[in-house]
């Protein structure tokens, strides 16, 4: 089946957060422009969501789509557009910020908002399909309970406090924090109607449950545990924060206002490609699964499109799923391009194992089937590994995650109903790290990716031989392992690293080749286990990748219709 080449414009594509490079957009574009530093490498760039207004996640909780003025502008859009880049940006579906105006309104006003229905009320959901827990949420019948997608070793859930002294629960898939602080003194007494010596007692209670970082529902009051219940209501009431990404509720037609809106707004912004966050999450309905339910997602991903196609935008859906369950084979079908979350993994099996038989296998795929794709090393996400159960074998991928912690990475993991981990997900590290932070490996993958069939996204931290950010990782989080910002000094010392320049030179090669395209053909040699050739052609165009996974020795040599020449 062959699959439509102008689902996406080619190209290279530079990926970063607005601030990566330099600490701000001006200072990335600036790069961009620039001769002597990324100039000519790139024609694409995907800029992350901390573009917008945003409070978690590296601007994955978006607060709204208004952009962050400490580090991005208008104009820095309107100058990368100005150097002939094309700009993706990302829409997160599924969920918005605690802190967004539409859940602020729903906490102020509780069932009056206007927004009532505009998140997914957890009970409401639920209702008649399962019991009411001591905690106050309903447990789901263990009909629909195994059937849940989980992110987190907990039920997606936030508790909030509603203005009628109700608590109420909403659809949280993602992240959540929720802090407290201790109240003061005299304020609890009056509230709770303590004796001096008791409001002194709670206080401090509280104030070291704070520090130890324990829920507050867990809080030992001892002589005072008569009150627990209303100290508790009193801290959630008047002392808690909250952030988080909650998840929108689809089936509300003014949701949907909301999403065109947004694209509306991004069209504004110049974007020409919007990445569809976590949109598989979105369709929720008792019975199913809570992720890619069919057809419930195609309704809504089809009507996206049609806001889209509206305003000039190409949707690029972001999707992780096992290959031997066929979800990109579905997108294609149903006429999209996808991410190429395969790749990565591929190319570090075929480094580390000298084989190549895996990666060419879904290289040639890829070909003969005409999927349209991004493909990337490193990425703001981590290196996918359980995308690809069904093109290796359990073993292999065990192999490649013991390679990759050896090297300082850290696993990630799916969770059950009940709370276990059920499987790998990803392994948190830059992918110079994953290779071992060997120079000849790098620059292999990176001639691998730019021959791969697809639009070559490129992580700013992998082009810069980022290596793992360990200290970043135990603070924030494992994904802040590879997610380091660059000063321009030190961008400026690394673009006189060879390695660095090498892959600029490759990059640029890409970019600027004609050989290459959706609109050009490719061919793959097989010699041995460890050696084989790319090869593209458009018209007296050719350029051919012999490579040698025993050395990690690689050859490019092209030509125009007339004189061949060597990279």
């Amino acid at each position: 089946m062959n699959h439509h080449g102008d689902l996406l414009p080619d190209g290279v594509m530079l990926n970063a957060y607005p601030d990566s490079c330099g600490g701000s957009l001006e200072q990335a574009v600036a790069l961009l422009g620039s001769a002597d530093a990324l100039g000519g490498a790139f024609s694409l760039f995907y800029v992350l969501p901390s573009l917008y207004n945003s409070d978690l996640d590296r601007g994955f909780s978006v607060v709204d789509y208004g952009i962050n003025g400490v580090i991005a502008t208008q104009k820095d859009l309107n100058d990368a557009q100005a150097l002939g880049l094309g700009l993706k940006l990302d829409f997160v579906l599924n969920h918005i910020s605690v802190q967004s105006h539409q859940f602020q309104d729903l906490l102020k006003n509780g069932d009056e908002s206007p927004y009532v229905d505009f998140f997914v009320d957890w009970n409401k959901f639920w209702e008649g399909n399962g019991k009411m827990g001591p905690d106050g949420y309903i447990i789901p019948d263990e009909v629909h309970l195994k059937k849940l997608f989980m992110r987190k070793p907990e039920l997606p859930i936030l508790k909030v406090p509603f203005p009628d002294g109700s608590s109420r629960f909403y659809w949280n898939t993602f992240y959540q924090q929720v802090s407290f602080e201790a109240p003061e003194a005299s304020d609890l007494r009056a509230a709770l109607d303590l004796s001096e010596a008791g409001a002194t007692a709670i206080t401090a209670a509280i104030a070291a449950r704070a520090v130890e970082g324990g829920a507050i529902e867990g809080i030992d009051l001892g002589q005072h545990n008569d009150v627990r219940p209303q100290v508790i209501d009193y801290v959630q009431r008047h002392c808690t924060s909250y952030l988080g990404q909650m998840d929108l509720n689809a089936a509300s037609e003014q949701v949907w206002a909301y999403y065109e809106e947004t694209l509306k707004r991004m069209k504004g912004y110049g974007a020409k490609i919007i990445r569809l966050d976590a949109f598989a999450y979105l369709h929720k309905e008792v019975g199913q699964s809570n992720f890619f339910n069919e057809p419930g997602t195609w309704e809504y991903v089809n009507r996206l499109k049609g806001i889209a196609d509206k305003y000039g935008l190409l949707l690029l859906p972001e999707i992780h799923s096992r290959y031997d369950e066929g979800t990109h084979v579905k997108l294609a079908d149903n006429g999209y391009a996808f991410y190429d979350f395969f790749f990565p993994g591929l190319v570090i099996d075929a480094l580390e194992t000298g084989r190549s038989g895996h990666l060419v296998k879904w290289i040639n795929e890829v070909v003969s089937q005409g999927y349209v794709t991004v493909n990337m090393l490193g990425c703001h996400d981590g290196i996918p590994l359980l995308d690809i159960k069904g093109l290796l074998h359990e073993e292999s991928i065990d192999a490649l995650i013991a390679v990759i912690l050896d090297r300082g990475g850290l696993v990630k993991n799916l969770y059950g109903p009940d709370g276990r981990q059920i499987s790998y997900y990803q392994v948190n590290a830059t992918f110079y790290s994953a290779l071992n932070e060997d120079d000849r490996k790098m620059l292999l993958a990176r001639a691998l990716q730019i021959f791969m069939p697809g639009v070559p996204e490129v992580w700013y931290l992998d082009l810069f031989n980022g290596v793992n950010d360990l200290e970043a990782a135990h603070e924030g989080g494992h994904k802040e392992i590879n997610r380091t910002n660059l000063s321009t000094a030190e961008i400026e010392s690394r673009l006189s690293n060879p390695t660095v320049q090498r892959q600029l030179e490759l990059l640029r090669f890409r970019n600027t080749f004609q050989a290459f395209g959706f609109d050009s053909q490719l061919t793959v040699t097989e010699s041995d286990a460890a050696h084989f050739t790319l090869t593209w052609t458009k018209g007296a165009h050719t350029a051919s990748l012999e490579v040698d996974l025993n050395t990690h020795d690689f050859e490019i040599t092209f030509s125009d219709g007339n004189a061949a020449s060597t990279l």
